[in-house]
């Protein structure tokens, strides 16, 4: 048996392939289905995000399997082989337990460290798990990655810092204020960096969220997933003041957030203090905002400075993180090699126990017919003997006959002939 990891990701594939090979929730269990039906397929989980699609697989090594399983995927996705070939990667064994846990660790990620990628990798194998198409190695190496993943966030700083410029706004804005349960925050924008910003905030439980829009529609999805009331960007001059924070990431060729705006606002709130994230390119809020008292404006240059010395910071945690992932995979494969010997060791005892059986009823029915006792029990061990020596004796009279020292040593070590 060997396991088998084959995909592509953001490495070796445009987004134009990636999109082309992914594999939707509504067909996964019928790509389960159809993988395990390939000869030589034992068991499968399939990760499909999208930055990567990747086959875990238990296989039976023999045969031309990988030109079979490029041949599947193509066929599943109605591909050419020409046009994946040269993107497809593939580990074996102790090289396809390492991705595993360096995936699941976010060591792979184009992200380093990223999360997300461990409830993803957790998911496949749920549903490899439901659909039955796990082996018992397989859903070992699966539980074990998981493990290895924990260990990783554990022991190493590798998801501590912001390293996107979403979570880097939630970041600035948690290192300012003590919590954020009491606060207010206003979101301006309803794009995928202000939705990746509200399911922060969701998660750090902020009292109440408003998020500002040009048109209500878009915002009101992304407003009923995190429990945010909607307004209109006109709406934001009377509502500013109501806001303790302000993240603004539009498309808008002009500033909606003027100095004026913000000078009104803080008049209202009588100078509580307020704190707000430009995202935006061309920038949302005007840089003079900046020089109010009590008005506290970080741009996106701001922030990129924040994420670039955290990345340097993840690189350095990510040395130790493989070094974990090294470590681990090591003694995964020392398990999985000794798997191999439990049969061999089941079948040696069960041959030796057959043979006792047989020499033992062989001697009680030599007493039962009136034998010498004494004599069926010499009888009886030296037939043992004979018989359980002589697989062994064959072996060391062959290794011995073709000259093979190494093979002579290693069963000398097997017998316990020298151990003192």
């Amino acid at each position: 048996m060997t396991l088998l990891a084959l995909g592509i990701n953001h490495k070796t594939a445009p987004v134009s392939l990636r999109e082309r090979v992914t594999f939707s929730p509504e067909t996964l269990e019928q790509a389960l289905n159809s993988l395990l039906q390939q000869p030589l397929v034992q068991g499968g989980v399939v990760l499909s995000t999208c930055n990567r699609t990747e086959l875990y697989l238990s296989v039976e090594q023999r045969g031309n399997i990988h030109d079979q399983l490029v041949t599947w995927l193509c066929d599943y996705h109605h591909l050419s082989p020409e046009e994946v070939s040269k993107s497809i990667y593939w580990h074996h064994d102790n090289e396809a337990v390492s991705h595993l846990m360096r995936v699941a660790s976010g060591l792979d990620s184009l992200v380093l460290g990223e999360p997300q990628i461990l409830g993803q990798v957790k998911k496949a194998f749920a549903e490899s798990q439901r659909g039955r198409s796990l082996d018992g190695e397989l859903e070992r190496l699966f539980q074990k990655s998981f493990s290895v993943a924990k260990r990783v966030r554990t022991e190493t700083d590798i998801g501590a810092s912001a390293v996107s410029v979403a979570f880097a706004a939630c970041t600035l804005a948690r290192q300012i204020f003590e919590s954020l349960s009491e606060l207010n925050v206003m979101l301006v924008g309803a794009g995928e960096t202000i939705e990746l910003v509200a399911r922060h905030l969701r998660e750090h439980q902020v009292r109440h969220m408003i998020i500002a829009n040009r048109t209500r529609e878009r915002a009101q999805v992304l407003a009923d997933e995190v429990g945010a009331e909607v307004i209109t960007l006109p709406e934001i001059d009377e509502r500013l003041a109501d806001a303790d924070i302000i993240i603004s990431s539009t498309a808008s060729p002009l500033p909606i957030i003027g100095k004026g705006m913000v000078e009104r606002a803080l008049k209202t709130r009588r100078n509580q203090p307020m704190l707000l994230i430009d995202i935006a390119v061309p920038r949302d809020i005007e840089p003079e905002v900046g020089k109010l008292s009590n008005a506290y404006l970080y741009s996106v240059d701001d922030l990129h400075s924040i994420i670039q010395k955290n990345l340097a910071q993840r690189k350095a945690a990510a040395v130790q993180a493989e070094s974990i992932v090294v470590q681990e995979s090591t003694n995964f494969m020392a398990w999985l090699r000794s798997q191999g010997a439990v049969e061999t060791i089941r079948d040696y005892r069960s041959q030796a126990d057959a043979i006792r059986a047989e020499m033992e009823a062989e001697a009680i029915a030599a007493i039962q017919q009136g034998a010498d006792v004494e004599t069926v029990i010499h009888k009886l061990a030296h037939k043992l003997t004979n018989r359980l020596i002589h697989a062994p004796t064959k072996s060391l009279q062959q290794a011995a006959s073709d000259g093979d020292v190494q093979r002579l040593q290693i069963l000398r070590d097997s017998l316990g002939l020298d151990q003192h």
